[in-house]
């Protein structure tokens, strides 16, 4: 996938949307997400697309941002449209265009988070929303901790094969019966480099993490929700029952 852009980083600016709580952030996210799952229904979708494209020009998000598919992608979706078409005639081509919608807003209103949240911010916030799993002896830290590692990790993860795939576009080519050791180069060698240099990042990472003395500091920020967060929260509660009332009476 030659995406033009890493989605997965934080755009920088102090809107509204910037000072917000992540909790509140991954709130609205789950909510979103339940709503659509629940009842993909067009008027859903349409509230879901609605809050994305609200927030993202509150939060001034540029153009540039914007992640651009390549071709395929477009390709792949005209193509399952048009056997969906084919199979099962309009009916099916209107659940098809629904999950596509479907996906397509909800992993926008995730990079949104991403986009407008610091990752230092995403663990103590995990580990406040699952503070009541304490009480039940949950690893409530470790899990926040690992989830905000595994979104910090994304973004060095696209930079590594974006690296490797340009390195292995400079290497020569050669005939796949040739002696030379380029024409025995093949997925099983770029799997094997990305697990070396994943292997590496991870070593790197954890020294860091010991050095700052270890993953506790990670979730012991104190972050909580403002007056701002409730209203946020109120908003969208009240969108997503008229999303639920619009369904039923249309």
């Amino acid at each position: 996938m030659t995406m033009r852009t890493v989605p997965l980083r934080r755009v920088p600016g102090d809107s509204i949307v910037h000072r917000l709580w992540a909790g509140t952030k991954l709130i609205v996210v789950l909510a979103l997400g339940i709503l659509t799952w629940v009842l993909p229904s067009w008027p859903a979708l349409g509230l879901v697309a609605a809050v994305v494209v609200i927030t993202a020009l509150i939060a001034s998000i540029p153009l540039g941002a914007i992640p651009r598919p390549p071709w395929w992608f477009w390709g792949l979706i005209a193509i399952g449209a048009a056997m969906n078409s084919t199979v099962a005639g309009w009916a099916g081509l209107i659940v098809f265009l629904r999950a596509t919608a479907l996906g397509l807003v909800l992993v926008a209103s995730s990079v949104l988070v991403i986009w407008t949240t610091p990752m230092a911010e995403i663990a103590p916030a995990l580990a406040k929303l699952m503070s009541p799993l304490r009480r039940l002896r949950m690893p409530v830290d470790e899990w926040a901790v690992a989830i905000a590692l595994c979104l910090r990790g994304l973004p060095l993860l696209i930079e590594e094969m974006r690296i490797l795939r340009a390195v292995h576009r400079l290497r020569p080519k050669a005939p796949p019966d040739a002696d030379h050791p380029s024409a025995q180069m093949g997925i099983l060698d770029m799997i094997t480099s990305a697990m070396s240099s994943a292997l590496r990042r991870s070593s790197e990472m954890a020294e860091a993490i010991t050095a700052r003395g270890g993953t506790g500091r990670l979730t012991a920020y104190e972050s909580r929700p403002g007056r701002l967060d409730a209203a946020i929260l109120v908003i969208v509660f009240l969108a997503c029952v008229g999303a639920v009332v619009a369904t039923i009476l249309l």
